[in-house]
């Protein structure tokens, strides 16, 4: 089973291109055969939690991939590190806005991602999609869901068992998507992408995580 999620709008937009592209590329993997579930999360510091813990335990996943909108980035961003960090710039749609809060008092400082963001990049690249890893997810809701996410795996409760060899059976990680082009003013410069391509960019990623059992060796960091 894979699971994918995205967020509802939020900061004032119409519609929010991580829950169009993760509801549509459902359905392209749907009609190649996967069981594939989409949920969408409340951009709201908690809550998104709840709903994502409860879709876990029902769907009890082999595969996560979480979505989130990162206006003004130019490429799909395959996010690498989750930390434990709340630090709101603006209020979530419920009005809160935590500062300096770790997402799991006492959890770990960070987490990486169990995708293989690689393999997934070098995919990505081969489909003409543009693409890069991340080395932040910021510190709004997509960082806390994303920490809470691996918080989560690593400590086996989606499979409803106990990690092995430190190794949970269920992998996940996050992937931030550009704005879709109906968002962006015409001429405006700012960068966006076609709904249509990035659901494409999540089925591909999900192609290659079912394929790849250990992530290969790219040069996709960052100087700065």
């Amino acid at each position: 089973m894979i699971l994918l999620t995205g967020f509802e709008p939020f900061g004032g937009e119409a519609i929010n291109p991580s829950w169009t592209a993760a509801e549509a590329a459902s359905g392209i993997l749907q009609a190649e055969g996967h069981a594939v579930a989409a949920v969408q999360l409340p951009c709201v510091f908690g809550q998104s939690i709840t709903v994502l813990e409860d879709a876990l335990q029902r769907y009890r996943p082999d595969l996560v991939v979480c979505v989130g909108q990162a206006g003004g980035r130019p490429r799909i961003s395959l996010e690498r590190v989750a930390i434990n960090c709340d630090d709101a710039r603006i209020p979530d749609n419920a009005g809160n806005r935590p500062v300096d809060e770790a997402v799991v008092p006492d959890g770990p400082a960070a987490y990486f991602s169990s995708l293989p963001v690689k393999a997934g990049l070098e995919a990505l690249r081969a489909a003409g999609i543009p693409a890069e890893v991340s080395q932040s997810a910021g510190t709004y809701v997509c960082n806390h869901v994303f920490y809470a996410l691996m918080h989560t795996l690593n400590s086996g409760r989606a499979s409803g068992g106990s990690p092995s060899n430190g190794s949970p059976a269920t992998r996940g990680g996050f992937i931030h998507v550009p704005y879709e082009t109906q968002q962006v003013p015409r001429g405006s410069g700012t960068p966006s992408l076609p709904a249509a391509m990035m659901a494409e960019a999540l089925a591909v990623v999900v192609r290659t995580a079912l394929a790849t059992t250990a992530d290969i060796k790219l040069p996709a960091g960052s100087v700065h």
